[in-house]
């Protein structure tokens, strides 16, 4: 099954510490099955200072990728969490659409 998440969607957590909120997509990872969210799921981590390349030492909060199960899309039109759908719009091209709406996602 495919991911219908892209980079720079809106979505909301279903599940989780996290619950409720909403953000954009940074990244995914497709093989793994998850993606990072905009400040969601924020971890800690200890780094090193290294100033060859600027980095300061302490600890540093960033984030952890989610779950894809765990995000829905946010539709541009209704602002709804929805579901989206293949469709096969003018000229044979596939694109995600609302299944609420029916707006196109793409």
């Amino acid at each position: 099954m495919t991911i219908r998440i892209k980079k720079n969607d809106q979505v909301v957590v279903l599940g989780g510490k996290d619950k409720g909120k909403r953000g954009r997509v940074l990244s995914v990872s497709p093989q793994e099955r998850t993606a990072k969210v905009e400040n969601v799921n924020f971890v800690k981590r200890h780094t090193r200072a290294n100033p060859q390349k600027n980095i300061k030492g302490g600890i540093l909060e960033k984030e952890s990728p989610v779950p894809v199960s765990r995000l829905m899309v946010i539709c541009k039109d209704c602002q709804k969490p929805t579901r989206l759908k293949a469709q096969v719009a003018e000229g044979g091209k596939k694109v995600r659409a609302c299944k609420k709406c029916g707006a196109v996602q793409d």
